[in-house]
């Protein structure tokens, strides 16, 4: 039997949407097209969500993933990580949250390093629910790469046939752009290109979007493009790279969309989340490659101001999901 990507999704912070959108998302018939999908979470908490989003689901707490069913209305659930309900506030930041989000993310992780899910889709963590729960990561890829030994990790985000990868993350922009050498530049693209392999693009065509105006032209408006871009593109070409840039930021991620290129390597944080946000904000996902596993995500944070109210929308998740399954196949190979 050709059984369908076993898809785990660790349930997020408790306190904001992750819940509600994990309830949305298993009682989706949409959803279920895609893959079979195990939760890591709290069984009270998605009850609860189920309760105020008006979703009618059963939730099926299993210990081992060969216990799952896999029918609509099912939530199969993995229980894991504490909690003090009675001090349980939705849409507040609270270290115990921090703490439960992080247990999800761990077991998860874990199980999918031991084969027995095919890909991770995750919901959203609060940064400050970390901090609050002396969790010492910054977010989902410094958590994931420290579980999975990997290192620097690649984010990608892909929206319809837009695929975006990113040089530097979240450095302000004096910095990201004084942290760029053609050596990175280099290194990148050819990460980016064995990712896009593993992801089962066969021979990527990859574009660099310019820093500057007009890709500086020419020391007009600034010379790192000219100085810093190029010669990277020219060494990942020489290494066999099918990567051509730099190229106008305010065209290059147009063209992709189109199908000019497979992917565009961006090289600051604003520059490509704009591109790829203003095609579509809730479809836009997040890919993490150069891990052992592959992780989708949702791009959007836990929510709080409207956590607990039943009014969050479930297709980014739902969109991870479809990607995650998408590539999972190809991915194993």
């Amino acid at each position: 039997m050709n059984a369908k990507p076993l898809i785990g999704i660790p349930m997020g912070d408790p306190a904001g949407i992750g819940p509600e959108i994990v309830v949305k998302t298993v009682a989706a018939k949409e959803a279920h097209q895609y893959g079979r999908m195990i939760i890591v979470g709290d069984k009270r908490i998605l009850e609860d969500a189920a309760k105020f989003s008006n979703v009618d689901i059963d939730i099926n707490p299993i210990g081992d993933v060969n216990e799952a069913i896999y029918q609509d209305g099912t939530l199969n659930l993995i229980q894991c990580g504490e909690l003090d309900y009675q001090a349980f506030k939705p849409g507040a930041i609270q270290g115990q949250c921090g703490k439960a989000a992080y247990e999800y993310i761990k077991v998860a992780t874990e199980l999918t390093l031991a084969n027995q899910f095919d890909v991770l889709a995750t919901t959203p963590i609060n940064k400050e629910s970390l901090k609050a729960g002396k969790v010492n990561y910054i977010g989902h890829t410094e958590i994931l790469a420290d579980l999975t030994g990997a290192d620097d990790p690649l984010t990608m985000f892909q929206v319809k046939e837009l695929r975006v990868f990113f040089l530097t993350r979240h450095l302000s922009l004096v910095k990201a752009i004084q942290t760029l050498t053609p050596e990175r530049v280099c290194d990148y693209a050819i990460r980016c290109a064995e990712a896009l392999h593993k992801l089962g693009i066969k021979d990527p065509k990859m574009a660099v979007a310019g820093i500057n105006p007009h890709c500086g032209e020419h020391g007009l408006f600034g010379h790192e493009d000219d100085d810093v871009l190029l010669p990277g593109i020219e060494m990942a070409q020489k290494a066999g790279v099918n990567v051509v840039g730099p190229k106008p930021a305010d065209s290059v991620f147009h063209f992709a969309l189109l199908g000019a290129y497979d992917a565009v390597l961006s090289p600051y944080h604003d520059q490509g989340h704009i591109a790829t946000k203003m095609v579509d904000f809730h479809r836009t996902i997040s890919i993490t490659n150069g891990m052992p596993i592959l992780r989708t995500s949702v791009d959007h944070g836990t929510a709080n101001d409207i956590a607990g109210k039943g009014i969050a929308n479930a297709v980014s998740l739902i969109e991870a999901v479809r990607l995650a399954a998408l590539y999972a196949p190809y991915f194993k190979k």
